[in-house]
């Protein structure tokens, strides 16, 4: 087992670890999403169809969540 320590980890390698277990998360296990999600996920389609919110590529909302954290 690998044990992590947060408190010596950069913000970049913290950023790198979640996403890592994420996606071992995402590809190894059967994942409930709450049922609060679906009412976030109303407002926001809501908000796309209003044009209030536009879309991100995920690429460029991980580099955006990078930049406020620096």
């Amino acid at each position: 087992m690998i044990a992590l320590s947060p408190e010596k980890m950069t913000t970049a390698e913290k950023l790198q670890a979640m996403e890592l277990l994420w996606s071992d998360l995402c590809s190894h296990s059967q994942l409930t999403t709450p049922d609060w999600h679906q009412t976030v996920l109303e407002k926001r389609h809501q908000q796309r169809e209003n044009g209030t919110q536009q879309p991100m590529a995920w690429s460029e909302a991980k580099e955006a969540i990078r930049q406020r954290t620096r």
